[in-house]
């Protein structure tokens, strides 16, 4: 890059000949397992897809899922680490018939790019392997193209809105009161663009969500798993409305929902496993997205609302687990020694 002058230094230090660290074993696990999971979904979009635009991106997404997956064999087998069990065809049944329209599709691959980004963009800063941060890089790359494509699609077939336009400042200007922060009453101020952006943001994934949730919950099988999806629904349905309340206060626009991209089939094409590991993966994400919404807000009101939302989808994250435990449907993560146990034997 003609930008960045060079480092002469040796890459001794940084070779594949240097074992893991618990941030490249981490993350290189995580990876795995999230793209088994992606693989079996898009598999399924894929034996029902019509619209040949949506249909060449969810093939993009299931390559990008196909050649993670096998880099990541790769690394794995050369430290004698078992490959993770994942997702397998058990989990997926290609034959069921349509749950969603191919519109659906669009939404949520973008849905689930934006959760792998968050994965890769923090693997990159942390690992130290020059190959495994090349590969991190290489999977934020190509899922940023992937992403580039999606929105492309998105707007030009009207499948959502642009985020809202606010005006140029005409100046630069500085925060001389506190009631800036001010939310409840009084002089409440109007949202800034990265408040705006985080609001969109959260109801763009929230909508892909809960339309995901119905879905999921017109076919789980056991009653428990049901419940628990019919509750992440109630959960998700209350975010977006408080999200969008928000912005309609300022008279911005906001995506809409699409629960109307939902089948009435009640024929599952996913096991419970799958669906119940899928929504604790993607809650877990929110958490994130939620905090990092409340980092450049500014109003008490808006940072209370997030707070409140954070509680809520964190004891829902802690019940799915439960769920996977109680089953035997959670695959154990890479883990530190246990001094205590070495001691007591």
């Amino acid at each position: 890059m003609d930008l960045m002058k060079p480092i002469n230094i040796s890459s001794e230090k940084l070779t594949p000949e240097n074992p893991f660290t618990a941030v490249e074993m981490g993350k290189l696990w995580a990876t795995y397992v999230g793209n088994s999971m992606s693989h079996k979904i898009l598999q399924y979009f894929l034996k029902n897809v019509e619209d040949e635009d949506v249909k060449t991106l969810v093939e993009n997404g299931l390559a990008l899922t196909v050649d993670f997956m096998q880099t990541i064999e790769k690394f794995l087998k050369k430290e004698d680490f078992p490959i993770p069990v994942g997702f397998t065809q058990e989990d997926v049944n290609l034959g069921a018939p349509r749950l969603f329209e191919d519109q659906f599709y669009v939404h949520y691959l973008k849905y689930a790019a934006k959760a792998g980004m968050s994965l890769y963009g923090i693997a990159i800063p942390l690992v130290m392997r020059e190959d495994i941060r090349e590969f991190f890089i290489h999977c934020n790359e190509t899922t940023t193209i992937l992403l580039g494509q999606l929105n492309n699609v998105l707007i030009e077939k009207g499948y959502i809105m642009r985020p809202p336009t606010i005006p140029v400042p005409k100046k630069v200007d500085f925060i001389k009161k506190e009631n800036y922060l001010n939310g409840f009453f009084r002089d409440v101020r109007q949202l800034h663009a990265l408040e705006i952006t985080h609001l969109y943001d959260n109801i763009e994934n929230n909508i892909t969500s809960k339309a995901l949730l119905i879905g999921f919950s017109q076919v789980a099988k056991k009653e428990k798993v049901r419940q628990f999806l019919i509750r992440g629904k109630a959960i998700t349905d209350r975010e977006v409305q408080h999200f969008q309340d928000k912005l309609h206060k300022e008279n911005l626009p906001f995506p809409s929902q699409i629960d109307h991209l939902v089948t009435p089939s009640t024929f599952s094409p996913f096991s419970d496993r799958l669906m119940v590991f899928h929504k604790v993966d993607m809650f877990s994400i929110k958490i994130r997205s939620f905090a990092n919404s409340m980092a450049v807000n500014g109003r008490r009101d808006i940072g209370l609302m997030y707070l409140k939302a954070l509680s809520e989808v964190s004891l829902f994250v802690e019940d799915g687990a439960n769920i996977l435990i109680d089953y035997g449907w959670m695959e154990q993560p890479p883990k530190a020694i246990d001094r205590d146990e070495l001691a007591a034997k």
